[in-house]
């Protein structure tokens, strides 16, 4: 499972973290100047969560997904329940209403 976000495609992107050193013009100096430059890592809020997918044939399976946090907010996820009496409920109401 690579490191990405299921729903929204989030993963870690590179950039660089510069450094730098100088006095300002204004303060009499020559101003900033790039004394250095690191690679970096930019992770997004990757979290390991169950969550109800839909199969190509229409079915609905449990599985466990890397979700971002954004994608968790926002209502992408779908949870399943976590108690057998939910899915009782759901079926009583189901029964009644066919």
């Amino acid at each position: 499972m690579p490191f990405e976000c299921h729903y929204s495609g989030k993963k870690t992107t590179f950039g660089n973290k510069k450094a730098y050193g100088g006095a300002k013009l204004s303060s009499g100096g020559f101003g900033l100047k790039t004394t250095g430059k690191n690679r970096r890592k930019f992770k997004p809020n990757l979290q390991k969560v169950n969550a109800e997918i839909t199969n190509a044939d229409g079915s609905k399976s449990v599985v466990k997904v890397y979700a971002s946090a954004h994608a968790i907010r926002s209502g992408l996820v779908v949870k399943p329940l976590k108690r057998k009496y939910g899915y009782t409920r759901q079926q009583k109401l189901a029964a009644a209403g066919s």
